[in-house]
């Protein structure tokens, strides 16, 4: 019995493995299956949730991009319509400019003229003063002379009357 016994116990124990192993390896196949099975169904819905979420940031990315696109016109078209204003402002400030130039171009053109009238003016009187001057000039120079004729003509009667028998009475006789 000592030599079947080497035989029976590991056939009866193979017999009792293969009895619990079948069963096990169908459960544990079935197992597989099923996590195969629920892995296909979760990879299928991340897929179709990974889908969802592109489609949504797809439409989100065009909803922002239209966005973006109607911004940047309303920006351009404010830029747009702030530099036609501030050139009109300018337009309008270069032409309130330009009548200002030709006003003060006509003032200083009056005041050109007017300058030059009186400059005219004063010449004409600075010319009247030095003839006026010259006059009183002449004038004393000729009351001077004048005087001095008189004065000669004093001493030249003064001398013609001591030389005459006149001036000199004749001596008185003594007697």
């Amino acid at each position: 019995m000592k030599k079947w016994m080497y035989v029976i116990f590991p056939g009866l124990a193979l017999a009792v493995f293969l009895s619990l192993y079948f069963p096990a390896k169908r459960l544990a196949e079935e197992r597989v299956q099923q996590e195969a099975e629920a892995v296909t169904r979760q990879k299928a819905a991340e897929d179709a949730h990974r889908k969802e979420l592109e489609d949504k940031a797809r439409a989100d990315s065009d909803r922002r991009a239209a966005e973006n696109a109607q911004q940047l016109a309303a920006q351009e078209a404010a830029r747009e319509t702030k530099r036609l204003g501030e050139l009109h402002a300018i337009q309008a400030d270069a032409a309130t400019a330009d009548k200002d130039v030709e006003r003060y171009t006509q003032e200083a053109n009056d005041l050109q003229t007017r300058l030059e009238s009186l400059q005219k003016q004063r010449e004409a009187l600075t010319r009247e003063d030095f003839d006026l001057a010259k006059q009183v000039e002449l004038n004393r120079v000729n009351a001077g002379n004048a005087d001095l004729e008189i004065q000669r003509m004093v001493d030249m009667i003064a001398a013609r009357a001591a030389q005459s028998a006149m001036a000199n009475p004749p001596a008185p006789v003594r007697n």
